[in-house]
């Protein structure tokens, strides 16, 4: 299982291979498009995450003390970015996704390169993704 600081290191590595701004967004929309996508009766309001401009739906289910995130977004740029995340997230240890660090996103550029929606958008996809960490460390202990 590779480590969530290996996989945000791939991210940074492969986001440093574009030019410019416009091929990265480009490569978001890619990784939006092989994201796993999340089952139509999980498209509820509860998996809406709240504070994205778009509609933005995650789901987390734990299968032997690991979490496998699914999502879609309406807007593909923001269904890139939950991909980017759940790259990251997905198929680790709760306590894992609890102390990852998220600079990576800094270190790519991609706050800075956001509308101030889009990036209270990210701000708020990530809690949402360590409030289901938090929520399924407590059943694992």
């Amino acid at each position: 299982m590779q480590s969530i600081k290996e996989i945000q290191e791939e991210i940074i590595e492969e986001f440093a291979m574009f030019e410019d701004w416009e091929e990265r967004y480009q490569y978001m929309i890619d990784l939006g498009k092989d994201l796993p996508l999340i089952n139509d009766q999980f498209k509820t309001d509860e998996n809406i995450i709240k504070g994205c401009q778009s509609k933005v739906w995650v789901h987390a289910e734990l299968n032997n003390n690991i979490i496998e995130f699914t999502a879609d977004s309406d807007a593909i740029i923001t269904k890139g970015i939950i991909a980017i995340l759940i790259r990251s997230f997905s198929n680790q240890y709760p306590k894992d996704i609890l102390e990852a660090n998220t600079d990576f996103i800094d270190k790519i550029g991609l706050k800075e390169h956001l509308s101030p929606t889009r990036a209270n958008g990210l701000v708020s996809m990530i809690k949402q993704l360590k409030m289901y960490a938090i929520a399924y460390q407590t059943q694992i202990n």
